[in-house]
Order: structure tokens, then C-alpha cells, then sequence
């Protein structure tokens, strides 16, 4: 079983994990051989230690660059968030990690609830093509989502107040709260990032093992023990399995 996987996933002896670097709660830092370090990393190669071959990180800056090369041969399984527009063209496991995706908002505005920000006129900035852009760009007919590069753009617009919320990951809104008692978050999740493991599409087998070996990591408490070894235990949920 694990040798016939092994040879349809990683045909070269090697496993390549892309990676998305832009999601500082997975990939937080560097190794003490320069190669990336997190989570996300630590999934790919308890995986590759699964099926008995190497492990290379193919390091991507977003998600979207990840998930356009999906049939281009660049990388063997992808560590991204599963969605359903991604879902078009890659098939995801079972999440690993979930992470909260929130809005803040200025105190003025005085919104109570996500869909007080589903409103005409109401701008909301996001990362584009990040998982939560995908979402409101399905569920979020109304207000208007202003896309950028980068997290760090889309904090600088909110601060900025050329939009009325900003839309993203709970953790690093967060910290945006700290620096200004003005800011306020809207405390249910407008959705759950679901952390996954993804491969081209069309191979069934190959996923019912990955979704085999998600549910087993996070079991045997080894998804549990790397949010503490790479201390974001209080930033992301560990999904609940039967």
C-alpha cells in the first residue's frame, strides 16, 4: 500500500511540498539550515517519512501562485487551505489545522454582527486571492472588496481609513487590535480557513490515504504537539474527527 502510493506521489523518490509562504502562522520562520520551518513544513515531511522518500520544500510567496501550477509539475502534494473555488482544479484532504477569519472594524461604525458588514457601501480590504477572499467573493454580494498584495497592505489601507473593515486571519488581527484602542473585532468568524493537504486532481486513491494520515496525526497528538513546538497552540483550532 504505502510503496504504490509512494510511486504515484512522489515518482522521483522525492516528496515536493509546496509551501505558502505568506501564511506566518504555518511557516514562521527558518531552520537552522535556512530552509523553511512550521507547521506546514513539519506536515510535508512527516508525510515524506510516511511514505519512505525524501522531502523537498517548494516554497511559493501566495497561495495563488501555489495552486495556478498545480499540473505543471512543480510540486507533489500543496499545503494550502482548502476552497472551494481552489477546488476546481485540486483535490484537498481533511484539514490538519483550522485558523478563524474575522473582521475589525473602527468603534464608530459600531458593526455587531458579519453580516452588518454585508452592506452596500461598506469597503472591506482583503489579500487577494487568499482563502478568505475566495469566500467573501461568493458569500459577500454586497459591500465591496478592496484587494492587495499583501496582509501588510491591507492593514496599511484600514489604518489608513480608506476602507471601513479589514478582513483576515484572527491571530494577526490580533495584534492590529494592540496597537489602537479605536479598532474592534467582530468576535464570530465570518469563516474557517481549513488548513489542507492538496494534489492534482483524478487521483482517489492517493487521497483517501492522505485523509488516512491526516486523521492519524492528529490522533496520535502529532498536530498537537507541533502548534506547541512552533508556539501557536492559542492561534489554531485542531479540527474535531469522529
Amino acid at each position: 500500500m504505502i510503496n504504490d502510493i509512494s510511486k504515484k506521489l512522489a515518482p522521483s523518490g522525492v516528496l515536493r511540498v509546496g509551501l505558502n509562504m505568506s501564511n506566518f502562522l504555518l511557516v514562521n520562520g527558518k531552520d537552522s539550515t535556512g530552509l523553511p520551518d512550521g507547521v506546514s513544513p513539519d506536515i510535508g515531511k512527516k508525510l515524506a517519512k510516511e511514505l519512505n522518500v525524501k522531502c523537498k520544500l517548494v516554497q511559493f510567496a501566495k497561495p495563488g501562485l501555489l495552486a495556478d501550477v498545480v499540473n505543471d509539475d512543480q510540486w507533489d502534494i500543496g499545503n494550502i487551505a482548502s476552497e472551494k473555488e481552489r477546488g476546481k482544479t485540486i483535490d484537498f484532504s481533511e484539514p490538519y489545522v483550522n485558523i478563524d477569519a474575522n473582521f475589525i472594524f473602527k468603534s464608530k461604525d459600531n458593526f455587531t454582527t458579519n453580516d452588518d458588514v454585508n452592506l452596500p457601501g461598506i469597503k472591506i480590504a482583503v489579500v487577494k486571492r487568499s482563502a478568505y477572499d475566495l469566500w467573501l467573493t461568493e458569500n459577500f454580494k454586497n459591500s465591496e472588496l478592496i484587494r492587495v498584495d499583501t496582509i501588510e497592505n491591507s492593514h496599511k489601507l484600514f489604518r489608513d481609513g480608506k476602507v471601513d473593515v479589514l478582513a483576515g486571519l484572527k491571530p494577526k488581527l490580533i495584534d492590529e487590535l494592540e496597537t489602537n484602542n479605536d479598532f474592534e473585532i467582530i468576535t464570530n468568524p465570518f469563516t474557517y480557513i481549513k488548513q489542507s493537504i492538496g494534489i492534482k486532481k483524478g487521483n482517489p486513491e492517493i487521497l483517501d490515504f492522505l485523509n488516512q494520515f491526516v486523521l492519524k496525526i492528529i490522533k496520535e497528538g502529532y498536530v498537537e504537539s507541533l502548534l506547541k513546538k512552533h508556539k501557536v497552540q492559542n492561534k489554531l483550532s485542531i479540527p474535531k474527527i469522529c
